[in-house]
C-alpha cells in the first residue's frame, strides 16, 4: 500500500470511528448501521457546547442503512465525564409509547379492543363526573354521558387531567416519586371528577396512559412493567431500561442541567416529578412517564417502530397492518388533531410520505421515525427550562442529513465493511 492509499484509509477509518462510538462490547447490541462519515449535528452543536450552554447531548439521524451517530460535550460538565451512548437518562414521557405497544400487541392479539368501556376491565370507572364549575369552595359535577375507552386513554381524550398528583384525601396517585402502584392510581382517577365529556376535547394526561397500563395489568394479569419487559423490552435485547436504573448505571447517568439565557447551563441534582433515589421503594412504574434508558436501547425501540414491528435483531414484535393502523396514525376524532397510541402521530388525511411519528420527553429527549422513508430522529439531552438556540441549528443540520444523499461506499471499501 502506497503513502497516498494509506492516507486515504486513515481518513476512512477516521470518519467511520468520529463522534459517538457504536463499538460494543456486545456484538448483538451494536447498531445495525453504516456511518455517514458527516458530522452536521456535531458541527451545529458543538459551538454551544464550548460555551457550556448545552452540557452534553446524543444525536442519531438514520436513513435507510446509513446513520450519522454524534456524542456531543458531556453527561457531568463538572467531572468532564463525555457522554455515551450506554449512559443512563429519563425518558419521561417517551415511556407513553411503550404502553401503546403493548396496548397495541393485546388488541392485535384480539384480547383488548381500543372501543371497549374502560370499566369493562376496571368497573370503578363505570360512572364518571366531570367538574363543570367551581365558586369558592363549591365544586359543581355533572355526571358524564360518553362511555370513556381504552382509546380515549391512550389518545388523551379521555378528560384526564395531566397528573392525579394532588392529594386525594391522604393519598397520591401517579407514578414517578413517591406516587403510588398503577391501579391504585386508575382507582383513584375513576374517584376523581374529570375535566370534560370523554372523547370531545383533548388534555395531555399522564393519569390517561396509566389507566390504559392497569388496563393491561387486568388483562394479563401481570404488573404492566413486567409485561412490558417480557413481550417487548427483553425481545428486543433492551438490557439497560427499566424504572429502576442500577447503581451502577447511576454512576454514569446522563446528570440534569438547568438552562440559562447566553450562560452556562446549571447542574441540577433533580426535578421536583423525580426525585433521588431513583432506585428504591418511593418509585413506582408508571407508563405515562418514568422509564430509564441509554440512547443505544432507545435506537431499538423506535427503529423497531420504523421498521413497522420487527426489531434490529430480526425479532417481530408487532405485524406490520398493527403499526401502521394504530400507532403511525392518529386515533382521536377528526379535528382534534393527531395522537395514535401514547405517540404523537399525523391525522389520517396528513398520513403521506412526509409523515413522522414518535414522541418526545420533559427533559429535552426526543425520538420521530418515518416509516416510507426508513427515517429515525434521536434527541438526547437531559436539560430542565429555556432558552435551547442549539435546537433551531440542530434541526437545521437533521434536514441537512436527510436531504442529501449519502454515499459511503468508499469507506465502506476502505474499513472492509459489507453492506
Amino acid at each position: 500500500m502506497n503513502a497516498k492509499m494509506k492516507l486515504v484509509v486513515a481518513a476512512a477509518i477516521a470518519a467511520a470511528l468520529a463522534g459517538c462510538s457504536t463499538v460494543s462490547s456486545d456484538k448483538a447490541a451494536a447498531p445495525s448501521w453504516r456511518d455517514s462519515g458527516t458530522h452536521y449535528v456535531r458541527d451545529a452543536v458543538q459551538p454551544y457546547v464550548d460555551k457550556g450552554w448545552c452540557p452534553g447531548a446524543i444525536s442519531i439521524l438514520y436513513k435507510d442503512g446509513v446513520a450519522e451517530a454524534e456524542c456531543i460535550g458531556y453527561s457531568n460538565v463538572e467531572a468532564k465525564r463525555k457522554i455515551t451512548m450506554d449512559d443512563a437518562f429519563m425518558q419521561c414521557s417517551q415511556t407513553k409509547g411503550f404502553c401503546g405497544v403493548t396496548v397495541a400487541k393485546l388488541v392485535e392479539e384480539g384480547k383488548i379492543s381500543l372501543d371497549d368501556p374502560v370499566s369493562k376491565y376496571l368497573p370503578e370507572f363505570k360512572t364518571l363526573w366531570i367538574k363543570a364549575s367551581q365558586t369558592n369552595d363549591t365544586v359543581t359535577l355533572v355526571k358524564a354521558k360518553n362511555v370513556l375507552t381504552v382509546r380515549m386513554c391512550l389518545n388523551h381524550t379521555g378528560g384526564f387531567p395531566f397528573e392525579i398528583c394532588a392529594k386525594q384525601g391522604n393519598i397520591r396517585g401517579g407514578g414517578w416519586s413517591g406516587g403510588a402502584p398503577l391501579r391504585q392510581t386508575a382507582a383513584i382517577a375513576a374517584a376523581s371528577p374529570i375535566l370534560f365529556e370523554p372523547g370531545t376535547k383533548t388534555q395531555y394526561s399522564n393519569t390517561g396512559i396509566d389507566v390504559g397500563a392497569a388496563v393491561v395489568e387486568v388483562v394479563t394479569g401481570m404488573k404492566w412493567e413486567d409485561y412490558l419487559k417480557k413481550e417487548v423490552l427483553d425481545p428486543l435485547g433492551m438490557a439497560s431500561t427499566w424504572f429502576w436504573p442500577t447503581d451502577e448505571q447511576l454512576k454514569t447517568q446522563v446528570e440534569m442541567y438547568e438552562c440559562q439565557k447566553e450562560a452556562p447551563a446549571k447542574y441540577r441534582l433533580e426535578n421536583g416529578m423525580q426525585q433521588r433515589p431513583y432506585n428504591d421503594g418511593h418509585v413506582f412504574a408508571s407508563a405515562g412517564a418514568g422509564l430509564w434508558t441509554t440512547a443505544r436501547d432507545q435506537y431499538k425501540f423506535y427503529k423497531m417502530l420504523m421498521n413497522l414491528g420487527v426489531g434490529d435483531n430480526g425479532v417481530r414484535i408487532l405485524k406490520e397492518e398493527t403499526v401502521k393502523s394504530l400507532l403511525s396514525v392518529s386515533t382521536r376524532p377528526k379535528g382534534l388533531g393527531g395522537y395514535s397510541l401514547g405517540l404523537a402521530a399525523p391525522e389520517p388525511e396528513k398520513d403521506n410520505e412526509e409523515a413522522w411519528f414518535g414522541h418526545g420527553g420533559a427533559w429535552g429527549t426526543n425520538c420521530m421515525v418515518n416509516w416510507r422513508k426508513k427515517m429515525l430522529n434521536l434527541w438526547v439531552v437531559q436539560l430542565n427550562g429555556n432558552p435551547r438556540p442549539w435546537d433551531k441549528d440542530r434541526h437545521a443540520a437533521a434536514d441537512r442529513f436527510f436531504k442529501e444523499a449519502v454515499d459511503t461506499s468508499g469507506v465502506d471499501a476502505y474499513t472492509g465493511r459489507v453492506k
